[in-house]
Formats: C-alpha cells, sequence, structure tokens
C-alpha cells in the first residue's frame, strides 16, 4: 500500500484539553478507487480536497453511504477500534442498497489500519475521548445522467473527538416528519437519511429539545429511533428497543449492549413499542429509563420526552441499565477490561 506522508502536520493546532465532537480532522486520509471493475489497493495520503469537478455523481443523485466508528488509545497505550468487521459488514450492505460495488472486507481493514498507524498520535488520551473513523463510499464518476456512477470511491477520515452528549437530553417525539419507509433506504447509512432529518431536528431543537423520537412512517404510533441513534425503554426492570427491519438502523452499538444486558439476566424484548405504552408507562411510574444507543454518544440518556405540548420525565437513575452498560462497554474499549467478545481489533504501529 502507498503511503505519502504529509510535510506539515497539523497536530499542534488541536486542543486535546477542550475536544468537541468531529470537528476537526486528522492529518492523512485514506483512499481506494474502483475503477473498469476492481478496486485498487488503496493509498494513504495527505488529507485535502477531492480531484472530481461539479458534475460529481454522488452530488446530483446521493449515491453515498458511511459508517461511523471509534479507536480507543488502551490502557497499556495501544490502540484499538470497537468491532471493525460489523462496520465492514455493514458498509456493503447500504452500499448493496444504493447499488455500490462491494468493497473487499480486508480493503476496509487495512486501510483502517494504515491510516490509524499514520496518525497515532491523534489518538487522543483523555477519558471518554476517541479518535472518531468516518469510512465512506461515493460515486465518483462524473455524468449527470440518471443511472448509477461507473466509477466509485472508498475514504476514511478520522477526528479525535470528546462526547457528543455530556448530560441527559430531552426529545421532541415526531409525528409530522418521517425518518424512513418500508421499503426505502431507512436501514442503510445513506447520505440522504441524514440530511433529510436536518429539518424536524432544527425544530425539535427550536421548541427546547435536543433531538427527536421518529416514530412509523404510517401513523406515527411506534418508537422507531433515536435521532442519529438506536432507542431502548426500561419499563418494569424489562429493557424494550424496537425491531430490526428496513426502516431501522442495525446499531453495532445496540448489538453490543443487548449482548450483555442477556449476559447479566437483564430481560431483553426486541418488538413493537407503541407511543401509547410508553406514555402510559411514564405516567404509572413504570418506566425506569430511556436512552439512544449510537456509536457517537455511545448511551445517552433521556431525561424527558415531549408530545403536544407535554413533557413527560424519565428517571435517569446513576446506577441503571444505562450506567452500567455505558461502564461496562468504555472499560472494554479502553482495554481497562477482558474483551471475551474479540470485540477489539488492535493496531499494530
Amino acid at each position: 500500500m502507498k503511503i505519502i506522508r504529509t510535510t506539515q502536520s497539523r497536530l499542534s493546532e488541536v486542543d486535546f484539553a477542550n475536544l468537541g465532537f468531529g470537528s476537526g480532522l486528522s492529518d492523512h486520509a485514506f483512499y481506494a478507487e474502483f475503477a473498469n471493475g476492481s478496486w485498487d489497493e488503496g493509498r494513504v495520503e495527505p488529507y485535502g480536497p477531492l480531484k472530481q469537478g461539479l458534475a460529481l455523481h454522488a452530488l446530483h443523485y446521493g449515491q453515498a453511504v458511511f459508517e461511523g466508528q471509534k479507536a480507543y488509545r488502551q490502557a497499556d497505550g495501544g490502540i484499538a477500534v470497537f468491532r471493525p468487521r460489523e462496520n465492514a459488514k455493514r458498509l456493503n450492505r447500504s452500499g448493496s442498497r444504493m447499488m455500490i460495488p462491494e468493497l473487499p472486507e480486508d480493503l476496509f481493514i487495512n486501510g483502517l489500519d494504515a491510516l490509524i498507524a499514520v496518525d497515532h498520535e491523534w489518538v487522543p488520551r483523555g477519558a471518554n475521548e476517541s479518535l472518531y473513523l468516518r469510512p465512506f463510499l461515493f460515486g465518483s464518476s462524473e455524468f449527470i445522467t440518471a443511472r448509477p456512477s461507473e466509477d466509485y470511491t472508498f475514504g476514511i477520515v478520522t477526528s479525535p473527538s470528546g462526547e457528543l452528549y455530556t448530560k441527559p437530553v430531552r426529545v421532541k417525539v415526531e409525528r409530522q416528519f418521517t425518518r424512513a419507509t418500508s421499503g426505502g433506504v431507512g436501514y442503510a447509512k445513506a447520505a440522504g437519511n441524514y440530511g433529510g432529518a436536518f429539518l424536524a431536528t432544527r425544530e425539535a431543537v427550536k421548541q427546547g429539545y435536543q433531538q427527536v423520537l421518529w416514530t412509523d412512517h404510517h401513523n406515527h404510533e411506534y418508537f422507531e429511533e433515536a435521532g442519529t441513534m438506536n432507542v431502548a425503554f426500561v419499563v418494569n426492570g424489562t429493557l424494550v428497543t424496537p425491531s430490526l427491519s428496513d426502516r431501522i438502523l442495525a446499531g453495532i452499538t445496540r448489538d453490543s449492549i443487548l449482548t450483555l444486558c442477556r449476559e447479566w439476566g437483564i430481560k431483553v424484548e426486541e418488538r413493537a413499542i407503541s407511543v401509547a405504552e410508553i406514555v402510559d408507562a411514564a405516567k404509572a411510574g413504570e418506566l425506569n429509563e430511556a436512552f439512544g444507543m449510537g456509536t457517537a454518544a455511545v448511551v445517552s440518556p433521556i431525561e424527558a420526552f415531549g408530545m403536544d405540548e407535554v413533557l413527560h420525565h424519565v428517571p435517569v437513575p446513576a446506577d441503571g441499565i444505562a450506567a452500567r452498560v455505558r461502564q461496562a462497554l468504555s472499560d472494554i474499549r479502553y482495554g481497562r477490561a477482558e474483551d471475551r467478545h474479540g470485540w477489539m481489533h488492535h493496531v499494530a504501529r
């Protein structure tokens, strides 16, 4: 693999004592190109502008998908990535839906390894900090005919990041806008899914919330996701989360949390969850917790949800399931606990 190192690092410009989330990009990026029916071996080079012009296919037809994952500084000083092969598989599931050629899994992993090895000093050392990884695929031909691209680019950029949410959030039950419909691309990490959510989120923020709770497209009767995350509720000690469908992203953090909870003997139900059920549970004092689950925030406790101008408060227990799984995942990811599931991929450098 070709590696071209920058001659002028920007590392000294980063304030590692005050990291935001995803606001600054590291020195290098990984690129691989698909042309004439195959992928090349890829390369690491200094981060810079794309070579394509305004007829870039992805800009006109949205043939673009991405992933989100993190690399963690280990207790022994090493670096490890959380479940990267699951991200590679999901990127290809998303790509298949958008008619993007399959990316070899080893190219994905080798690209991550090479990029992180070159930019290893960008991996933060602080508590609850990580190097956020953004792999993505997009149509990179230049034409404006409405058909799939002929050429594709796989890229990875990285960003040293702190916590996305530092305290529990208030969310709005969204019953006007729709995130995804049956038969659509809701289960894929397609770029347009997220751009299409911005308006609803902005309106919720105007009303004093930090995010939205998405409901189904039929009658807005059932919960589906929380902002850009999966969602879970704890009702009378049982963790309930919406069943996966072609409208709901199969979260890797979600899968990890459900695995841990089942191992701990916590009752877990994956099923349809109506808005009415959760409202009734909140009124009856039977809603113990609610939280989002995702790569960026890991676990984001929900302290209240609003609907019909009524705010329903939710307990955020310090010793609850959300706090427990957050700590357990953190210990595994930072190398403080045994990785019994083989979730951590260690990067050599």
